[in-house]
């Protein structure tokens, strides 16, 4: 009788490891996502503001009055960061590049002072730089105003592209996710069937009856979601060993959502499909539960 009750605790407890593993790999996977969406709306705003808008100054704009201007353009609200480079600045680039000094060819420093300015990502769109490309051409002392047109609109498109495919693995991850652990939960409660049957022909109440399985089931849910987040986790460290810069797209907030939002669907997805398979098993007739 001992030997019974031990290999029946041990295959529950096989049942209860390969339900916390097998749900925690599905974690796993959801958590990826979840951490690439963030990559990818970290990178998007990333790369809309390092593109540089720049504001070419008249030949005959002096120190002062540049730095008035930019002191004017940096407290517009669009305007995440400013850079301004001089005539001599300039021509200090110009000659190392060339390997010569044009200003010796030219008589004069042929250069003119700009104005590097990166916006906010969400004004970095064609049509909001239209607009404000408009705008600071009004200023006094702005001879005109280049950014790359072609760019911005490539790089929209290709986030947009890429947000739409994340999207879709999303959901698709979703549906097989809650398949795989509700097939898992519900073989792990089969094993109890004529228990709950047993439960029901005593006078137990769907609800008493239904309480430890959903106990269990948070439980499940809480140590499968930890798994998940110690196995991420650590593959997040190799990755950053690897590839330090990781965090100027992939923030400790990022973090810290996708482990909660492991954490609740874990829970939440167990809990449900437990629910779901007690119920199954309750409204079953005795005759019925041997045909299963």
């Amino acid at each position: 009788m001992a030997k019974k009750r031990n290999k029946a605790c041990n295959r529950h407890s096989l049942q209860v490891i390969t339900l916390c593993i097998s749900t925690a790999m599905v974690l796993m996977l959801i958590g990826m996502v979840v951490l690439t969406g963030f990559t990818s709306r970290n990178l998007s705003s990333y790369v809309k503001e390092n593109l540089t808008i720049t504001m070419i100054l008249q030949p005959d704009m002096s120190t002062e009055e540049s730095a008035a201007l930019c002191q004017r353009v940096r407290s517009l609200h669009y305007i995440n960061s400013l850079n301004f480079v001089s005539k001599e600045e300039a021509l200090k680039e110009g000659t190392r590049e060339l390997g010569a000094n044009p200003a010796e060819f030219a008589g004069e420093n042929p250069f003119t002072g700009e104005i590097e300015l990166q916006l906010k990502a969400n004004y970095a769109n064609n049509d909001s730089i239209k607009t404000i490309a408009q705008e600071l051409r009004t200023y006094r002392g702005v001879s005109d105003i280049t950014y790359p047109q072609n760019l911005v609109e490539s790089v929209n498109n290709t986030l947009a592209k890429i947000s739409l495919v994340l999207l879709v693995i999303a959901v698709l991850l979703t549906i097989v996710s809650f398949s795989l652990i509700n097939n898992t939960i519900r073989l792990s409660i089969y094993a109890c069937r004529f228990s709950i049957h047993t439960m029901k022909l005593v006078g137990a109440s769907w609800g008493f009856i239904r309480a430890p399985f959903l106990r269990r089931a948070v439980l499940e849910g809480l140590v499968s979601a930890l798994m998940a987040i110690v196995a991420l986790g650590i593959g997040m460290c190799f990755l950053y060993d690897y590839e330090p810069d990781i965090t100027k797209v992939l923030s400790l907030e990022a973090l810290l959502i996708t482990a909660v939002v492991m954490v609740a669907f874990g829970v939440l997805i167990a809990t449900f499909c437990s629910w779901l398979s007690v119920n199954k098993f309750l409204r079953m007739k005795a005759g019925d539960l041997y045909k299963i």
